[in-house]
Parts: C-alpha cells; structure tokens; sequence
C-alpha cells in the first residue's frame, strides 16, 4: 500500500456509498483512461472479467474460434470457454518470449483456407513485456479480426511511446494483489470505442433494463467493483511510475549480478518498448549452467526463497487438451523451451536490497 489508500476509504464509508457505485469507481475510470491514453474504461471485479465482457462484446459465441497466446496464466483464455468459443493456442517468439507473428500468420492462413477467421485475438504481454504489436496487427488488420491486449501484467509498460494495453480494440489489465497496484481484487477494461464501454457496465451489472422493477431482457454478470476497491485503485495509481521504476531496479541489480554467469539469459525487452518489469525472468541453459531451473529453484526454496516457474504454455494443460496449437516453427518451439528453462525471481516493488542480495547470492553459489 502507498499511504493514501485511507483517505480514499474514509471518503467512501463518510459519503456512506459502499457498493459497486460511488465517486470512487467514476474518478478511477477516468484516471486510468487519462493514465493510458485511451477514450473510457470500465472498473471491473477482475482482469478476468474484462477479458470475458471483451469476448462477449465482440460476439464470442458457441462454437467460435479464438486465438490466443499460449505462455499466459489460465485466465487468459479460460473466458473462451465461458462463452462456449474454440481456443487455437499460438506459440511464443524469442525476442519478446510473447505471440510470435510466424505462427500467427499460418494460423490465419489455415483459418481462411477453412472458411472460419476467429472471433478476436488475445495478445499477452507477458511478465510486463509488450509483444510485437505492428507486426500482430498488421497481420490481424488484413484479416479483419479485433484485438484484446491483455495488459494484466503490463500496466505502466510502453510500446513505441503508447501505453500497453490501447493497441486492440479492447485492452485488459489486473489489479490482484500480485500485480505492479493492486486493488486486492479487480480488474479494467479500456477501449476508444465508448459505447461499448457503456455496454460492458451494463453487462456488468446484471444486464438491468431501465425500467422501475427488475427488467432483464440479456444475460449479465456481476462483474463491477466496489467503491471502496476503487478507491485504494486510486491511490495506487498515483504510485504507479515509481512502481515500475523499482521493478526495473530490481531487474537491473539481478541483471548485473547475474547476468555475466554463463548459461544464464534474462527476458529481453524489445527495441521501442519500455517494460514495467513486473517480474525479473531468466533462462536456465543446464546444458551450460550443469544446473537445471528446478535444481535452482529447489536452492533457493531451501533457503525459503519462493521462485517460480514461467507459465505452462496452456496448449500443455490438460484443460485445453486437443485444442490447436501453433508453434513459432517446426524445429523452435519456444513457449515449451521457456517453461523447461524459465525462472521467476522475487521482484516485489518494496523488496530490500538485502533481500535481493540473498537472492543474488544463493543463485550465485549454485552455480559457482
């Protein structure tokens, strides 16, 4: 927390307005569209929710396709099958570790070839990395299939100047309690197509019709948050800058320590982009190192220092069993690579020196 998060609370529970409407939730709609850019956003329960609003506004239905990057969290394309969609999972590229545009140009290939384009694309970008937007777009645009950036990692991070998450005609972003602010809980949905913002708080709210009784003529959610949430939003968003310049301080005092160790290769931040770093990530080549990513994870858990590893690409997860899968080439796929060798290090924004110090040292030793 920042220390202003109380004022925004007290103002909630003096003003008595408590619920999934109020001052707070209107202000921090409009901060974080002033914040990236974008022409509204739609305060939501989570970065899921938007993702699913975003599906269904774009007319997601039964039987649909969805592209999607596969080295993501689950959440990313378990609201394809809220909707009843089809996922086709599309491989990662080395310079960005996000959605490779080679493997999604034959995807769309193959889809037109078979009669039936997807619904929309959902571009990840991951760890706080933004993906190669001009050149997924470029090859979106020629197909006519909208984008969802989900930006849930990526809040702060920029691309060719222009905030992530305003590239596609929705972006998504998280505020769980992991992410760079948090609202304990919540989510934002942004676009520059306001009407459909409009649409999506009507969703939101149970998809009720504006008549003095209960009138529901559409399936809704209950997918807005509270004015009390929203509150402590505001107060994040006020850190947000220097959030992300402690991240990137993090990674650079890892990078420094560790990156000269041979066998050992640091997610890359692409020419153009400014990553938030979220999470510092590396590359554990046992081939090199002698040590693979588990060995050193297991180091560091013995010191109780939690590391993690990258995302299971979700075209491995017996969820999406059977589901298409796209690799970046047929000898390369690089999402399955980099959960064998990824490693996510502790890279909490109030981490001390001390404690990354410890860190640095562990890793050190094993591989010394």
């Amino acid at each position: 927390m920042s220390g202003n998060e109380q004022k925004y609370i007290d103002e909630a529970f003096d003003t008595n307005w408590i619920a999934p409407l109020g001052k707070n939730v209107n202000e921090f709609e409009k901060e974080m569209a002033q914040y990236t850019g974008s022409a509204g956003a739609a305060v939501l329960s989570s970065g899921t929710a938007a993702i699913h609003l975003a599906l269904d506004l774009l007319g997601v239905r039964y039987g649909d396709v969805v592209f999607c990057s596969s080295l993501t969290f689950v959440a990313s394309a378990n609201p394809i099958y809220y909707l009843g969609g089809e996922p086709v999972f599309i491989d990662s590229e080395n310079e960005t570790w996000n959605m490779s545009p080679d493997a999604l140009a034959r995807a769309m290939k193959d889809a037109q070839a078979k009669g039936k384009l997807p619904k929309a694309v959902v571009i990840v970008n991951l760890f706080g990395q933004s993906a190669k937007m001009d050149e997924l777009l470029a090859i979106c645009n020629a197909y006519a299939v909208p984008v969802i950036e989900d930006a849930a990692e990526s809040l702060g991070s920029t691309y060719k100047g222009k905030q992530s998450g305003t590239f596609g005609t929705f972006g998504v972003y998280s505020f769980n309690g992991n992410k760079i602010i948090t609202t304990s809980g919540g989510g934002m949905l942004v676009s520059d197509d306001v009407e459909k913002l409009d649409r999506a708080r009507f969703l939101a709210t149970q998809a009720r019709e504006k008549f003095r009784h209960y009138e529901h003529l559409t399936v809704g959610y209950n997918y807005r948050m509270s004015n009390i949430l929203a509150g402590i939003g505001r107060a994040q968003l006020e850190v947000l800058d220097d959030r992300v310049k402690a991240r990137r301080a993090v990674f650079a005092r890892y990078e420094k320590a560790l990156g000269r160790i041979a066998g050992i290769t640091f997610m890359p931040e692409l020419e153009g982009t400014y990553s938030n770093r979220w999470l510092t990530a590396i590359e554990v080549n046992s081939e090199i190192t002698g040590v693979t990513a588990n060995e050193l994870m297991d180091a560091l858990e013995a010191e109780n220092i939690e590391a993690r590893p990258v995302w299971k690409p979700l075209h491995m997860q017996p969820l999406f069993n059977g589901c298409k899968f796209y690799p970046h080439a047929d000898d390369d796929i690089v999402s399955e690579r980099l959960f064998a060798r990824g490693i996510c290090l502790p890279s909490g924004s109030n981490m001390t020196l001390k404690e990354q110090e410890r860190v640095i040292q562990v890793i050190s030793d094993k591989l010394s």
